[in-house]
């Protein structure tokens, strides 16, 4: 299905194919001759040890033959992982950021978007970065995966050839919500493209300022704001709302105000949304400034 979704595609699954073809063999083989020596050399039909003598080019040849077989796939698995360090000159570029839990990328022109949107058979640069721990950068349909390490420049470059959605995926344990770390890698026409990123807004144009300080801090990492379930509740239609909270192990309903929401973030363990785990947040007191919060406030206001 996806055997034309990058140009590193063929590369690895040949080297894939010949080594998983060499191993299969040899266990099968080997498997075969250890049956059938104790078959052969059981104790009923050999109640008597015999001594086998050495046998030169019988030794000679198994440490030939394994050696050469190892050069040989190493020259397979180079052939592949090669052509992936040799950027073209005119390739695009693009930053894919990883954070826990979310990927972000950002685009020329100081555009940035959660969706990798990039034009067909055209080659790409994505420089890779990450703000806290390792990730990785792996999208199983193009054969791609490289480490994102903090304070390393590191990057993954590729020749998109099929078109339609494709799942990136962070293939380093980088913490509790791991598995949330997903994001979508979407192949268009040029002139889709073209118009997409037309469309893409600024960074830092963005007027609800609230909602920059909740992406900055990777709050919407866990956090929906359409009404979907992640790690913690979901932003949409939170404020004024009334909740279900465990407060000391005891369960009672609270308004989700102005207090409510400025004590979620200072003590998230205080009042714990019934169904959530706690220990789960820590606490953004130092990290988010009181105004900071008014902002965040004001914007919950607005998902209704």
């Amino acid at each position: 299905m996806f055997s034309n979704a990058s140009n590193f595609v063929h590369g690895v699954d040949k080297a894939f194919l010949i080594i998983g073809g060499f191993s299969l063999f040899f266990l099968v083989s080997f498997t075969g001759i250890m049956i059938y020596f104790v078959v052969k050399y059981n104790r009923k039909r050999n109640p008597k040890a015999t001594q086998i003598k050495d046998n030169t080019l019988l030794e000679v040849t198994w440490t030939t033959l394994p050696i050469l077989l190892v050069l040989y796939m190493f020259y397979v698995g180079w052939q592949g992982f090669f052509p992936m360090r040799q950027v073209p000159k005119d390739a695009m570029q693009v930053t894919a950021i990883g954070q826990m839990w979310k990927w972000k990328f950002e685009y020329p022109g100081n555009k940035e978007s959660d969706t990798l949107v990039l034009p067909i058979n055209r080659p790409v640069k994505v420089n890779l970065v990450s703000k806290d721990v390792i990730h990785g950068f792996f999208v199983p349909a193009f054969r791609i995966k490289e480490d994102c390490v903090p304070g390393k420049n590191n990057f993954s470059w590729f020749i998109p050839g099929q078109l339609g959605d494709f799942d990136l995926l962070c293939s380093a344990y980088c913490g509790v919500n791991h598995s949330y770390m997903s994001a979508v890698v979407r192949i268009v026409p040029q002139d889709k493209y073209d118009e997409w990123i037309a469309a893409l807004q600024v960074k830092g144009n963005d007027t609800n300022i609230g909602h920059s300080v909740l992406d900055k801090n990777g709050c919407l990492a866990c956090h929906s704001i359409d009404g979907s379930k992640l790690v913690g509740p979901s932003l949409k239609s939170l404020y004024g709302s009334t909740v279900e909270v465990k407060t000391n192990g005891t369960t009672h309903k609270i308004s989700a105000d102005d207090e409510y929401i400025k004590n979620s973030i200072y003590d998230p363990d205080k009042d714990v949304v019934t169904g959530y785990p706690q220990g789960v947040m820590k606490s953004y007191k130092g990290t988010i400034t009181d105004k900071d919060v008014q902002l965040i406030t004001g914007y919950l206001k607005t998902l209704k």
